[in-house]
């Protein structure tokens, strides 16, 4: 169901639990796979109960004050009170606010979920609509294929170009820090199917975040913002440098990084970004670790902080995922800088990369990811990977360009 611009549809939704899945990756629509999970856990979608669509400026803060009647006129009967039970939106928004994408919130008719040993499935219905509810049942993933993705719009050569410009613009002092993007495109074969990818990517990141909202899909390190129960949290990521080939180098790298002044510089434009943002929201008080640690992933080191802090308002985890895209991590400082930079630089259109996507429940509480390591899929079977990198006064283009190549492996091996 599409919802007409100021309709407030009246939604029910019953939870119930139900026995043990083994993975909610063989229940999702092989031609519209929904799902935001980690290491097994998460919740799954089957069908379409509403489809609420945003575009402009105001995208994100739209779609929360929608969410935020819809979920106020809705009828909920959760006896199982676990994160992401009960009615819940799925959502992934663009990057832009210019771009040609959408930017969706998509309440399932069907919800599975799992955490903590209990799988419960939500059923969503809309008064005066008799349209049966999807039930869950798994099916095979589908063929095994292997896809190699090529450069798209802004190849090595452009990339790098573009890199020895934005130096230049902030050498100069108009900026400190901006996020440059490149792509990756290929096609699905006939029959070729999403979960498939979901499934490697899930296998291959584990302390990632995997997704797959509208035909978006990755498996992002980075979580912009979760709220629960007046607890708000996050984790931000810049920095970051290949893993070693043996234990030795692979703690030198990790040294490297943390020890580096234009990682840590990046890093520290990051952080301040997100504290700034949800300052307003916390008065009394977000905390921060002094000096980020080292993450580490498959094929590379990160530089890390996590911000912990409490509510001082009723702010939902998507009115503070408005308040905080984008960040200095995914676009740069200062913002509107940086912004006006990317639209005159970039020639591609980057879609929901690099902008919030994950879910948002009744009550305001959710979990939102920046979407890294991912890429865009069509109808029509088109695909389009993003990676990026953070520019500063003292990046070298063909360092940034081998740190992009590091970003697009988790996406490129999971198509292969």
């Amino acid at each position: 169901m599409i919802v007409p611009e100021g309709s407030t549809p009246a939604l029910t939704a019953r939870t119930r639990v139900v026995e043990p899945v083994a993975s909610l990756l063989p229940l999702l629509d092989p031609r519209a796979p929904l799902v935001f999970m980690r290491r097994g856990e998460g919740v799954a979608g089957l069908g379409e109960a509403l489809r609420l669509t945003f575009r402009g400026p105001d995208r994100i803060a739209q779609a929360a004050e929608t969410w935020r009647r819809i979920a106020a006129a809705a009828t909920e009967h959760d006896p199982v009170g676990k994160s992401g039970s009960g009615l819940i939106a799925f959502g992934a928004f663009t990057f832009d606010e210019s771009s040609s994408y959408e930017s969706v919130l998509i309440v399932p008719r069907t919800i599975v979920g799992r955490r903590d040993g209990v799988t419960w499935i939500t059923d969503v219905t809309v008064a005066g609509e008799d349209t049966p509810a999807p039930q869950p049942a798994p099916s095979p993933l589908g063929a095994e294929f292997r896809l190699s993705l090529q450069p798209g719009e802004v190849g090595p050569e452009l990339y790098r170009d573009l890199v020895a410009r934005a130096v230049e613009r902030i050498r100069s002092g108009e900026l400190r820090k901006v996020v440059l993007a490149r792509d990756l495109v290929g096609h699905l074969p006939e029959g070729g199917a999403l979960r498939r990818v979901l499934t490697g990517l899930a296998l291959g990141q584990t302390s990632n975040r995997t997704f797959a909202v509208d035909g978006h899909i990755g498996s992002s390190p980075e979580t912009l913002v979760r709220v629960n129960h007046g607890k708000v949290s996050g984790r931000v990521l810049a920095g970051s440098i290949a893993r070693g080939a043996d234990a030795e180098s692979d703690q030198s790298a990790a040294l490297r990084l943390a020890t580096s002044t234009k990682d840590l510089d990046e890093h520290r434009y990051a952080v301040q970004s997100v504290l700034d943002a949800l300052a307003p929201h916390a008065r009394a008080g977000i905390s921060a670790s002094e000096i980020p640690f080292t993450l580490k992933l498959p094929n590379l080191w990160h530089l890390a902080t996590n911000i912990e802090g409490t509510l001082s308002d009723v702010s939902s985890a998507l009115d503070l995922a408005a308040a905080l895209h984008p960040t200095a991590a995914v676009a740069g400082t200062p913002t509107a800088k940086a912004m006006e930079l990317i639209r005159e630089l970039e020639p591609l259109d980057r879609g929901r990369y690099g902008g919030p996507v994950g879910w948002g429940d009744a009550d305001g509480d959710g979990k939102w990811a920046v979407s890294l390591r991912s890429a865009e899929g069509t109808p029509g079977g088109d695909i389009r990977a993003f990676a990026g990198g953070g520019i500063l006064a003292a990046s070298d283009p063909d360092v940034e360009l081998a740190e992009t190549k590091l970003k697009f492996r988790p996406i490129v091996e999971a198509f292969a």
